[in-house]
């Protein structure tokens, strides 16, 4: 098969050599950046996925010499910034990525990019903040002070400050912060009784997140319900620190190996005593199956956690697949616009969410299938808001489809992302209802 005719086989990802010399070199960073992007100007078909492509392309033709050579590699930043490493390049577009010879990862080499601009102490101020959940997330659980910050956010004044000082877009949603966190420091567990056989046959633990800990408490205690009623026993990971995808986005990879230091010899050992490990936020079990065991491919704990991370809807079709999973669904969900994250996409898993909630009689889902233009911190910030709400746009009107009774995401901040656009687009008349809050509904729990 010659280089132009594509790859035709499953897309495979290398390891991140991201201690090498070589991968901070900003010679050997600007020779890659300019092979490949000169193999997506040739090939363009990731021109409407986001600004990053669109950027690039524009940057090629209105160059002297209208091909990438003619580019100033300063302004090879344009193009990089608007990356928020959704992943969907790779995983759903490019005909390059290895096993191909030619070896195209842009999201790494986006990656990349940003670890160089990093380490040059190039990233603002609000950036590292926004990236630092653990230390927002201490507000949490402080009822006056988390009142009292909930309440000056909302004020257009509050907001309009947050905008001067740290570039954050007064239009932009913001999560609020929990008056009291989803795990308090106890230990929490639930002794249904083990059923021998597979893992799905066993039992859970619950790595709840940064922002369902800190922001939305509901998310969880929607989960605990759900294996409650399925007699799933269960414990909490308590001492769990933020998975590090906010500190990815930034380029932070140190920051990245500090949360892992953390998390990944508690989830091991829970590995190791047979439990599956549940993360409600596709993009935090995302970087324990795919990010972190890529940059620590050495590291057998790494692995080990990979192997035993599963999304909830994965867990609960595979039970469902062992004859284990209770039906006894009380109430119908009408008609449910559901939205599949860019980080749920990527994990190829295939489209567990709809699996289940199709198993609900009486509920018809209208699947989108497209980014919606959140990205993390990407859609907050005041240079992106407007990009970000663009990109959605699409998504905002496939979901206004069929009028829906609920509209949903696996994303949480995807799923106030959308209803924000479709409020603004003027057809929001559904309510906003995270997919466990909606299969716990229909258990009637």
């Amino acid at each position: 098969m010659s280089n132009r005719e594509g790859n035709l086989e499953a897309p495979t990802r290398h390891p991140l050599d991201w201690k090498s010399d070589d991968f901070s070199s900003e010679a050997s960073l600007n020779k890659e950046l300019e092979r490949i992007f000169d193999i997506c100007h040739g090939c363009r078909r990731c021109v409407s996925l986001c600004g990053t492509f669109p950027t690039l392309f524009d940057l090629v033709d209105e160059s002297p010499t209208m091909e990438v050579d003619g580019v100033d590699k300063k302004d090879y930043w344009k193009a990089i910034d608007q990356c928020y490493l959704c992943d969907m390049c790779y995983m759903s577009k490019c005909p390059y990525t290895p096993p191909h010879a030619w070896n195209v990862d842009f999201p790494h080499l986006m990656l990349r990019a940003k670890a160089f601009k990093f380490q040059k102490g190039e990233v603002s101020f609000r950036d590292k903040l926004l990236s630092n959940t653990d230390a927002l997330g201490k507000l949490a659980g402080i009822p006056v002070v988390t009142q009292t910050v909930n309440a000056v956010n909302r004020t257009e004044i509050a907001r309009g400050l947050l905008e001067d000082t740290l570039q954050v877009d007064r239009k932009a949603w913001l999560p609020e912060f929990a008056t009291k966190k989803f795990v308090s420091g106890a230990a929490v567990s639930k002794d249904w009784p083990v059923r021998d056989g597979t893992l799905t046959q066993g039992k859970v633990a619950v790595y709840s997140t940064c922002y369902v800990n800190y922001n939305e408490p509901g998310i969880g205690h929607d989960l605990l319900a759900i294996l409650d009623h399925n007699e799933i026993p269960y414990v909490m990971v308590t001492k769990e620190a933020c998975c590090g995808m906010p500190r990815l986005e930034q380029g932070d990879l140190k920051g990245v190996e500090e949360k892992k230091k953390i998390n990944i010899p508690q989830l091991a050992k829970l590995a190791r005593d047979g439990y599956a490990i549940l993360t409600p936020v596709p993009s935090c079990t995302l970087m324990y199956k795919q990010e972190i065991p890529l940059m620590f491919p050495e590291d057998a704990e790494a692995q080990l956690v990979k192997e035993a991370m599963w999304d909830p809807f994965e867990y609960f079709i595979s039970r469902n697949r062992d004859g284990l999973l209770k039906k006894d669904f009380k109430q119908e969900l009408g008609q449910v616009s559901y939205h599949i994250p860019c980080h749920s996409r990527v994990q190829n898993v295939g489209r567990k969410t709809a699996d289940m909630l199709q198993l609900v009689p009486g509920t018809t889902l209208n699947i989108v299938e497209r980014c919606s233009g959140h990205a993390g911190t990407f859609g907050v910030k005041k240079e992106f808001h407007a990009v970000a709400m663009k990109i959605g746009k699409p998504v905002f009107k496939a979901m206004a489809n069929k009028d829906p009774d609920y509209i949903s995401s696996d994303c949480a901040l995807a799923g106030h992302h959308i209803e924000q656009g479709m409020e603004e687009a003027g057809s929001k008349r559904a309510e906003l209802a995270h997919p466990l809050a909606l299969l716990r509904k229909a258990y009637g729990i």
